[in-house]
Order: structure tokens, then sequence, then C-alpha cells
């Protein structure tokens, strides 16, 4: 039996465990993946990339990647509401800060260098493969299952099986990440609780092929067709390339049905029409839950994703923040590695990502209940000014009621780590909890703001590599005791001047210190007066830590 070692290992080849992995290689940080499929997807899932992770994407230099690889720029984000292809349109929801390939044609956004994209995971995988096997300090195992593990002595040895030759393996490493999503053995050895409902219902995805849809009925071209009608099952149709790939969406409620038992060419027929040519590639049983893990470390072992919260698809919050978590974990791995992170630096990934998962996962339960009764289900097809004054109600209603989940830059951009024991807080009152709307603030533990610098840059380009101290308005020489302490510490810190008068008034402070993963981790107009508790407090060393 042979035996290897990593720094990192990295359990599943999904979205989060390859962020994970080109994280880490980004940083120059080992790391081995381990996957027991060939990284081939079958079936299609996560369908958006929020203009966070886009950022995200910036930073390791496939944005415009992911922006190609998505919906054609001239293919629309709406969302529309029907009760049929064929039948009558109830509303629509546009999304005006979504999409958009050609960057010289759309309009900047004020809030970030990125718009959010339709990227379905068919593109954005193969994408993130690429760039993580591109980094030299990354070893991708494909075809090699996990089959469990044991800590000794605060490391984690793994056993594996390569799959191409049936061959046992023993892998060492200082921490075991777990990417494995909602079946996570991982997390089941280490007895983790999930807490929520794991059963709120039962579905099915249905791949499907069928070209130019749009010439098939007068509803136009959109990105996402719910339909409300009395055929029930809550059907809805999702474009995945803005040609000829689609999923539809069953729900088959509190019931477990087995997929030949459901009459998915008669539901097609319903919301699609009659006569339609549908190839059905694929169909997917998946049960929809609302459930958060009470624990997302112990010792070298770390969960993230799906391994740790679970949520329907409304508003495609999941993946998103799945890579939320993997770059949180990228840069407090690489600094506990490299030596300069404090002792309680990856103690703070739960404190800070729990509540941003919890805060998606109540969110997404909230707008999942049934908005209409079964009465007005039935007459909504009815024709003549009766039925047209109904659908005018039920689409004002869903208009009303729905919105927040397809418009949602409060949750994309508007997360906080507040509190955290590794920001230091300055005792202003946090913004207005927002899920539609996102107002920029350097607030400690917020997303530094997005300024355009010139030349095409963004202040978000800054960040990343280590921690990075602005300093407007002349401030740079009272930098000199926070560059001295991180210097003493190793910590990796840039001081960086900015003299434009509207940035400086947007960051609020003139020292801001903003960490690798771009969220503020302490401001102030003076020089603090004890520089090396600042710097040992944001690096997991301090008092409260």
């Amino acid at each position: 039996m042979s035996e290897a070692e990593t720094p990192v290992l990295i359990v599943g080849g999904g979205p989060v465990g390859l962020a994970l992995a080109a994280d880490l290689g980004w940083r120059g940080i080992a790391c081995t993946l381990v996957e027991q499929g060939d990284g081939t997807i079958y079936h299609p899932r996560a369908n958006t990339v929020n203009s966070r992770t886009m950022e995200f994407c910036r930073r390791w230099g496939v944005a415009q990647e992911v922006t190609n690889a998505g919906a054609p720029p001239d293919f629309p984000s709406t969302i529309l509401y029907l009760t049929s292809l064929q039948g009558y349109e109830l509303a629509r929801i546009e999304r005006p800060t979504y999409g958009g390939g050609d960057r010289g044609r759309i309009q900047k956004l004020a809030t970030s260098p990125e718009r959010s994209q339709r990227c379905n995971q068919l593109y954005f995988d193969p994408i993130m493969r690429q760039l993580a096997q591109r980094m030299p300090t990354v070893t991708m195992r494909y075809r090699c299952r996990f089959e469990g593990f044991e800590e000794k002595d605060g490391f984690v040895l793994a056993t594996v099986r390569d799959l191409a030759n049936d061959r046992v393996e023993k892998i060492a490493a200082r921490y075991l990440v777990a990417c494995c999503g909602g079946q996570s053995m991982v997390r089941n050895a280490l007895g983790v609780h999930m807490d929520g409902e794991m059963v709120l219902s039962y579905h099915l995805n249905v791949f499907l092929r069928t070209k130019e849809l749009w010439n098939r009925h007068d509803k136009g071209k959109a990105a996402f067709y719910f339909f409300v009608n009395k055929v029930g099952n809550n059907p809805s149709l999702i474009e995945l390339d803005g040609d000829e790939l689609w999923r539809l969406g069953i729900n088959l409620g509190l019931e477990r049905v087995a997929p030949e038992a459901v009459d998915v060419a008669g539901i097609i027929n319903a919301v699609i029409g009659p006569g339609i040519e549908c190839e059905v590639k694929s169909v997917l049983p998946w049960t929809q839950r609302s459930i958060v893990a009470d624990r997302w470390r112990r010792g070298p072992v770390m969960l993230a994703g799906d391994a740790v919260h679970q949520h329907g698809p409304s508003g495609g919050f999941g993946m998103n923040t799945g890579l939320g978590d993997a770059v949180d974990l990228g840069w407090k791995l690489a600094a506990t590695l490299e030596g300069w992170g404090g002792a309680a630096l990856l103690d703070s990934y739960e404190r800070e990502r729990r509540p941003v998962a919890k805060r998606v996962v109540d969110e997404v339960r909230e707008h999942q209940d049934e908005i209409f009764d079964e009465a007005t289900l039935a007459a909504i097809d009815r024709p003549g000014p009766e039925g047209d004054a109904l659908r005018k109600r039920v689409g004002d209603e869903i208009v009303r009621r729905r919105t927040r989940v397809y418009i949602s830059d409060g949750i994309a951009l508007g997360y906080r780590y507040d509190p955290s024991p590794i920001v230091v807080s300055d005792g202003t009152p946090p913004p207005r909890d927002s899920v539609t709307e996102y107002v920029q603030t350097s607030r400690p533990g917020s997303r530094a703001p997005h300024a355009w610098l010139g030349g095409g840059r963004s202040t978000v380009d800054l960040f990343g590599r280590g921690f990075v101290l602005l300093a407007f308005g002349g401030a740079a020489r009272e930098a000199q005791g926070l560059e001295a302490a991180a210097r003493s510490r190793g910590m990796k810190l840039t001081v960086t001047p900015i003299d434009d008068p509207a940035t400086a008034s947007l960051y609020e402070r003139r020292l801001v210190l903003v960490r690798p993963d771009g969220h503020v981790a302490w401001r102030a107009d003076a020089a603090p007066k004890d520089p090396l508790a600042i710097v040992d407090t944001v690096r997991g060393a301090g008092a409260n830590s």
C-alpha cells in the first residue's frame, strides 16, 4: 500500500472543491483533490454565477471565460410566469444587473466590476477544473474514491482507492476539507448534526434538448419560465445554453415517487405544448431540504458547500454560497500553513460562514410555500374579462412576493462577518439588512466597496494575495506602525495610497485594512495606538480570537 503526503486534501471535485483547489494553488499552497468520478457532468444543476463569485473568478483570471461560456450576451435574463408557453403570461421580472458578454456595450455597475452571469455547471465546472489543473501546486486525482480517514497527532490519514487499478492508498494530510456534497461520509463520521427540515419536498429535474423553443410560442426568450396552472407540480423551465438545452423542474410534493412513475411527457405537453419535439437526456430525482450543520470543523477536518448547508434552488444561492466557503477557507489555510496565521484563525471559519449560510437557507425557506390556492389555479386559464382580472391579481402578487428571489444583490454582495473574532469592530451600527438592495460600506466585516481606479481596474482587484491597507488623503505616512507590526508577525501586508476623493468618501475612513478575501478587517481615521493588537486580532492570534 503506497502512502503520499499533502498539506491539504480536498474531497470532492464539484465547484466548491475545484474553487478551493484553485484558490490554494493561486496562493502557491500544495493540495490534492480526490474525486471518484471522471469530471464529466451528466446532469446540469447550478446555473447562476452571481456577481460576488464572478469577482472571485476575476481574481483567478477566468471571469471572461465564464462570461463567454454562459448564455449569449443578447439572451435576456428575464423571469416569466405563465400558465403555459401556449397560454397566458402572468408576470415578468427583469434583472438588469445580470448577463452581458460584450463589456463595451453594457452599462458598468456601481457596486461591482462584474455582472452576475448565467453559466451552467456544464460549462462552469470545466473552467474551474482547467484553472486548478494549471496550478503547479495542485494535484488532481480523478477516478479516486475517498473511503475513510483517521486522525493521528493532529494530522489526517485518509484511505482512498484508485478506481483505475483498484489500488488502495493512504494520503497523509495536515488538513482535510470535505466538499463532497449532501451525503458526505466525512460529515457523518464527525457526528455533525444538521439543523432544520430534512425533507421539504421531493422533485425531479429533467434535462431536455429542444431546438429554438422560442419560435414555438409568443412569449419571447427568457432565462426562466415558471408555470402556474391547474396541472400542479409547480413546473419550471430553465435555459442552460441560450440555444437548445433546458432543465424542467417538477415538484412531487411530499410523496416520494419513482421517476418512471411520473408522466414526464404529459407534463412537458401541458407546459411547453403538444407536438413540440423534446429529447429527454436524463432525469434526476432530488430532495429539497432546509438545513445547516451545527459544526463545520473538528480539529484538522473541515466541511464546506452542500456538506454543511442545503436548500432549494430558488435564487441560485447554493453554489455561490459554497464558493464563498471555499474563498474564506483558502486564505485561512494558506496563512496557517505559511506560519503567520494565528492558532485561532481556522476557528473563525465556522464563526463567519455559518451565519451567512443560515441567512441564505432561511431566505429560501421563507419563499417555498404556495402562493395560490386550488380554486385560483383552477380558474387561471378562464377566458374573458373575469379571467383577465384574476390573472392580473395573480401577476401582481407574484411580482410582490417573488422579486426578491431573483433580484438579490443584498444576498450576493451584502453578507458580512459580524460579529467575528478576527474583525475589529468600530462600534458603528450595521446597515439595514436587505435581500434585494446592496449599499456599499466599509464597516468592518463587510465586503470592501468597489470603485473604479482607471484603466479598467477596480478596488476589488487590489485584494487577494495578502492584507491591504488602503490609505486615503495622505494617510500612508500613518501606516508605519501597522506595517512594522505585520512584518514582525510575518503577515503579508501592502499599503496602497489612493488619492481619489470619491473613493475616499466611499470608504468613509482614512485607513481601511482589507483581508485577503476582500472583507474589511479594521478601519479608522488615525493610526491605532496598539498596531500589534490589531495585527494579532485580524490574523487569529488576538486575545479574543
